[in-house]
């Protein structure tokens, strides 16, 4: 691991801590700016996820293609500085509207991740990259796991407070990054064709033009919409099915932290050493499909402390095989167009899980549901995971085919 790879890791780390310290509180500020019942925070919290993850879809795939031009030590440092701006608007926010409007900027410049993968792209050579994306999805879980601790405690005294903190990590770390990270592109290994990549529909076809990320843009897409329908209605429904309070979430919040640490900075190289990319992709997916089937129907809070940690096993081990065997279908040029292509696919899909749950969550617990289901996005859940797995395996078969 270079020095530099170890900053975009540090990096990563603090910009996560940042966002998980407003993860437990952000259904706490709906509720208090909208004062409305439950089903009708699901809804509105739900459409707050959903304009983040518009933003995402429309300008993760701009952010990739100007790293490709610019370098990804500008490009991630200008992000790092609007989420902290972001963060301030939220911890002044009065109205939902101005809590919309928020949201919207933190999705515009939420790709950090894109450009760290990009990073990775660099840096390690092609065999090793699944274990540099675990290397960046442990740094992502450590921030996770400290973020949520934090932000249990101090939204327990102010709902504000985690968003002032945020925003002083945001800021903090663009410090940070501008005087220790170091660039990982050379300019003559720079992309300056045109910025077609930087329209999301076009990077989207671009990757369907390759049929083994094509089947990986599908499968990525669907275990995201699952993946970021949990994430916005988790903090809701485990309120609804255990009576947690924000403490509890952020504990719980931290304990898939520290899973998921445990998972990418260690687990995951030994899994791809022993089993190979396309099997930890198919294990991994059908690992966390079970997950969803007993959060479907499961009515202990025990379940929701560590219950939760198979599907983080299988999911962190899956994704980084999956960025891995993507990475290997394009060149070192266009490595930030995929990362970015790949975010926008994952905000295209993103958009569709917090709708999808808190549209399920909001029926199935209203007067109107012909029988209480709170747990009704996750039985489909299951169901979406295990198709994912099943493209994995055609699109690990088709990449062996093609070596062959």
């Amino acid at each position: 691991m270079t020095p530099g790879f170890a900053i975009v890791l540090v990096t990563v780390m603090i910009n996560m801590m940042g966002v998980g310290l407003v993860w437990p509180t952000l259904p706490g500020l709906v509720e208090e700016l909208s004062g409305g019942s439950v089903s009708q925070i699901a809804i509105i919290y739900g459409a707050t996820a959903v304009i983040f993850s518009v933003m995402q879809f429309l300008f993760s795939p701009l952010l990739g293609a100007l790293s490709d031009r610019y370098g990804r030590r500008p490009v991630m440092l200008i992000a790092l500085l609007a989420l902290g701006m972001d963060n301030i608007l939220l911890a002044f926010a009065t109205d939902l509207g101005w809590m919309f409007i928020a949201r919207a900027l933190g999705g515009v410049f939420g790709a950090t991740m894109s450009i760290a993968n990009a990073y990775v792209a660099d840096t390690f050579h092609p065999e090793e990259r699944g274990a540099g994306f675990g290397l960046v999805g442990a740094a992502f879980g450590i921030g996770f796991t400290l973020g949520p601790l934090l932000g249990g405690v101090l939204g327990a005294m102010d709902l504000r407070y985690p968003f002032y903190c945020a925003a002083a990590f945001s800021i903090l770390n663009a410090m940070f990054g501008f005087f220790f990270l170091k660039e990982s592109l050379p300019p003559e290994a720079r992309e300056n064709r045109d910025f077609l990549p930087a329209n999301p529909f076009s990077s989207i076809l671009w990757i369907f033009r390759n049929r083994v990320l094509m089947l990986l843009g599908i499968a990525l897409m669907l275990v995201t919409v699952c993946q970021r329908g949990l994430e916005s209605i988790w903090v809701i429904f485990t309120g609804h099915q255990y009576g947690w309070s924000v403490r509890d979430a952020g504990i719980s919040l931290a304990i898939v932290g520290i899973c998921y640490v445990f998972t990418q900075g260690f687990l995951v190289r030994h899994v791809l050493r022993i089993l190979g990319e396309r099997k930890t992709v198919v294990y991994g997916f059908v690992t966390a499909s079970v997950m969803y089937l007993f959060l479907a129907f499961n009515t202990s809070g025990l379940i929701g402390y560590f219950g939760i940690v198979p599907y983080i096993l299988g999911w962190g081990c899956a994704q980084p095989a999956l960025q891995a065997m993507a990475s290997r279908q394009v060149d070192s040029r266009q490595q930030g167009r995929l990362q970015g292509a790949f975010s926008g696919i994952m905000g295209l899909s993103a958009i569709a899980g917090p709708g999808v749950s808190a549209a399920s969550f909001s029926y199935f617990t209203s007067a109107a549901a012909p029988f209480h289901f709170p747990g009704a996005f996750f039985l489909a859940g299951m169901v979406v995971l295990l198709f994912a797995a099943y493209l994995g395996a055609n699109a690990g078969d088709m990449e062996s085919g093609k070596n062959n």
